[in-house]
């Protein structure tokens, strides 16, 4: 895992700019670094030594010196290349997986990427063909941005990298806000930042004499279908699981796991246990509120497993981590982001690599909407008028509820869906604890709503679920996570959050071999009736504790809904009435101030939106104002008097 940055500019490039780009991405790689500069071209690298731990130092060449690479990622069937390639001639001067990088380019040009099964975001550059080639793996696990401007392209595995030798100054990019708050993620290639892209998923980008091409190298396929009896696809999904969970943990370095309570990280963790025989090590974290806490079903896994577990309790003084957290983050993101930052530096304190179960929801259909959007079918057969009595009368007897999917909640969600085509319906779904468009012209001022006016950040969703090339509605619901929100969300997330403490992700899920399997696999093997993951749920069975493998789905959150009643609630109140992306001239703050009251009085839980629109007022103050963090938390410790996060350890299942 490594920190990558280059430039390539007409006039040159010097060796001073590489290491002020380098040096902002350090917790990426504190082990070593290193440059090439030649002429117009630069490249540089930060690394975390995770195999070949003495002779990895990046960049890495060919023989003659003509082609170069950096290299942040993971190649799991790097040792199949290098042999392969050394039956063609190609001499190896190190064992890391980043020199068979080079050597394939060597054989295959561009399309090398496809031979690489793993994670990765990857530059190479050709000195004879005076090519440079930057590629992002087929999930995006890995990131990667830039910056192209006449005569100048900057490129870096974190946005704040292009910052740090940018003469421009960061200015926002007010569509990407409107997709935030819409979707709580930002499509491709946009960012928070005007000027500023990322490489999509499954991408390379050629830059040749200034000019730059995008392709697209891969897609998940759905069709033709496996002929599979049910026994026969579990087995199979065990197998394939399995053997991804083992490769994913060949590093020289201590490897551990993240465990929720859910099933995905459950089930790595237990085939992984299974493979290896020994005492994986564990991470789990909670909070005091029982209905939300995820550790006695994490505890549950990790004793059935024999795991060397550990636990951290999170409180509501996680203000003091939000400025930490939004600077990794580069972006605003949701609660989740959280949630993975605590798990993350309880890991890092033991381990460089840890496994999670991340991927695990679209490839086999963890999520409720998938069941709920079959449902909503059948209820717009009713007749308008009573779907409206019925619905509107239900929600006026529910009270709302601060529970994650309340009835209530539920209820909402139906009114609202029913009236809505099947594309625009899922869109919807997806982001229905984002902002509606009423939330959203009470939050806009007249310039930010006149500047949006017109993009429908709903479409960025509806129009992938319209061009699913499959057939069945739970496939093209799953096509459609795996094609927009998997990559600048959920995997973006667990990138930032885990490099901030210099620890090394992996999802067994999103191996190739797994994910194209699973794809194929007929749909109701993976939602079955009102089933959600239905064969993943058979494979747990066989694996995880009975409460884990019947457990409903909860989800990795905390309980935000209380804490913004709270001293929380207060923090945000102080922050809003002093916006500054409201005295920017891009949110109101009576409209601010509105929804933390509606929330703060019970009328609605605004929970999810109250925890985005902190973050987005943290982040334009740190990135654009460019205030300080203890300017940003002063509000907090002017009031709140909080005992810090803990861990508890627990004793180790295998030495008891």
């Amino acid at each position: 895992m490594c920190g990558i940055v280059g430039i390539w500019a007409a006039g040159g490039v010097t060796r001073e700019a590489l290491e002020r780009m380098s040096q902002v991405l350090i917790h990426r790689g504190p082990d070593d670094h290193g440059f090439y500069a030649n002429g117009s071209v630069g490249l540089g690298s930060r690394r975390l030594s995770i195999i070949d731990l003495e002779h990895g130092h990046q960049p890495i060449s060919n023989e003659d010196g003509t082609i170069w690479t950096v290299f942040n990622g993971e190649i799991y069937n790097y040792q199949d290349l290098r042999r392969r390639l050394e039956a063609r001639g190609h001499r190896f001067a190190t064992h890391t997986d980043t020199e068979v990088i080079v050597h394939l380019y060597e054989d295959e040009g561009v399309d090398c990427v496809r031979e690489l099964d793993g994670m990765f975001a990857f530059a190479v550059w050709d000195e004879r063909r005076r090519t440079l080639l930057l590629a992002r793996d087929r999930f995006g696990q890995k990131p990667l941005y830039y910056r192209h401007t006449p005569g100048r392209f900057l490129f870096a595995s974190e946005i704040k990298a292009l910052l740090a030798v940018d003469a421009v100054e960061p200015a926002p990019n007010a569509e990407a806000m409107h997709h935030y708050l819409s979707l709580r993620f930002v499509p491709p290639p946009d960012t928070m930042f005007r000027g500023i892209h990322k490489l999509p998923a499954a991408h390379t980008l050629v830059l040749q004499d200034g000019r730059v091409t995008l392709r697209r190298y891969w897609e998940l396929r759905y069709a033709p279908k496996l002929r599979i009896a049910e026994p026969e696809a579990l087995e199979t999904l065990e197998r394939l699981l399995g053997d991804a969970a083992e490769s994913h943990r060949v590093a020289d370095v201590p490897v551990g796991a993240l465990l929720s309570g859910g099933l995905d990280s459950g089930l790595v963790v237990a085939l992984l246990s299974a493979r290896t025989g020994t005492g994986v090590s564990t991470f789990s974290v909670g909070v005091s509120e029982q209905d939300w806490d995820e550790l006695p079903f994490a505890r549950a896994v990790a004793q059935r497993c024999g795991t060397d577990h550990h636990e951290t309790t999170v409180r509501p003084d996680l203000v003091e981590i939000l400025p930490k957290l939004i600077w990794h983050l580069d972006e605003p993101s949701d609660p989740s982001a959280a949630c993975k930052y605590y798990v993350a530096r309880a890991a890092a304190e033991r381990v460089k690599v840890a496994l999670g179960g991340d991927g695990g929801d679209e490839m086999l259909g963890g999520y409720d909407r998938y069941v709920g959007n079959r449902l909503v079918r059948y209820y717009c057969l009713l007749p308008r008028p009573l779907r409206r009595l019925i619905g509107r009368g239900l929600l006026r007897q529910v009270p709302d509820s601060y529970r994650y999917k309340s009835l209530a909640q539920k209820l909402r969600w139906l009114d609202q869906m029913a009236d809505a085509s099947d594309d625009r319906r899922y869109a919807t779904s997806v982001n229905f604890f984002r902002f509606d468009e009423g939330t959203k012209r009470r939050l806009y001022t007249p310039a930010l709503a006149a500047e949006v006016d017109g993009i429908d950040s709903i479409d960025a969703i509806a129009s992938v679920f319209r061009g699913a090339p499959v057939d069945d509605l739970i496939d093209r619901m799953l096509y459609t996570d795996v094609m927009t929100q998997l990559a600048e969300h959920g995997c973006m997330i667990l990138d930032r959050t885990t490099m901030a403490f210099s620890l090394e992700s992996r999802s067994p899920f999103l191996d190739r071999r797994v994910a194209e399997f699973c794809a194929v696999l007929p749909a109701d093997l993976k939602v079955r009736g009102h089933r959600i993951r239905y064969l993943q749920r058979a494979l747990a069975r066989k694996h995880l504790p009975p409460q884990v493998a019947r457990r409903r789905k909860q989800g990795f959150g905390l309980p935000l809904g209380g804490w913004f009643r709270g001293p929380l609630g207060e923090y945000a109140a102080r922050v809003f009435r002093r916006s500054a992306i409201a005295g920017a001239g891009f949110l109101q703050r009576d409209g601010l101030m509105s929804i933390l009251e509606e929330h703060r009085e019970k009328r609605i839980d605004h929970s999810h939106r109250l925890w985005m629109l902190l973050n987005l007022e943290v982040w334009y103050r740190m990135f654009i104002a460019r205030e300080s963090a203890d300017s940003v938390v002063k509000p907090w410790h002017e009031f709140a008097r909080f005992p810090r996060s803990t861990s508890q350890e627990v004793t180790s299942a295998v030495g008891s």
